[in-house]
């Protein structure tokens, strides 16, 4: 199973990058022009997510410094702890909705310290390619584009956050064990 799953994370983006080029060749799209163009609208959102950007750095900034992260914590960790959740990788269930950057900066620290094969590091791998920014996402993108009543979409996505995690953590359970 290990050599299936190193396998295709070996070719799949390689495939990739050579098949979408060579399939919107052979529809005749224009690519270069296709991708300049898409690149020219993405300097002008770039340019209009910028003061949701600053809004949403100085709210993690606060979260983080309040402590209100530790005291959450807290008051989890003996529960997933008896459930199979490894205590290390809690940090990565409220950090990763709010923040890619602080998230993969919180993966890494990991690794450095247990190295990249131990178990906890592989949880926090799948955990991090597995669930998303969610109010990362809310507050750029739909501030970007005017959307002001977001509905569903916090709900739906911090649930999805939330699946996401414990999914993570049961195949890296089925994939991998206690290695």
């Amino acid at each position: 199973m290990l050599a299936i799953i190193q396998l295709l994370s070996t070719w799949t983006i390689p495939v990739l990058i050579a098949f979408i080029p060579l399939y919107a060749s052979f529809k005749k799209i224009p690519v270069y022009e296709s991708f300049i163009d898409g690149a020219k609208d993405g300097f002008q959102t770039a340019i209009g997510i910028i003061p949701h950007l600053v809004g949403m750095m100085t709210a993690i900034s606060m979260f983080r410094a309040s402590g209100a992260m530790d005291a959450i914590l807290g008051l989890f960790r003996p529960l997933l702890e008896r459930v199979g959740v490894p205590a290390d990788v809690l940090p990565l269930a409220l950090l990763r909705p709010i923040t890619g950057a602080g998230s993969l900066a919180y993966v890494t620290d990991l690794i450095k310290e247990q190295g990249p094969d131990s178990f906890v590091a592989r949880i926090a791998s799948t955990i991090q390619g597995s669930t998303d920014t969610t109010l990362y996402v809310l507050t750029v993108y739909f501030g970007a584009i005017g959307i002001r009543n977001s509905r569903y979409a916090l709900k739906v996505g911090l649930i999805s956050d939330f699946i996401g995690f414990f999914a993570a953590v049961a195949a890296c359970w089925l994939l991998f064990g206690l290695v």
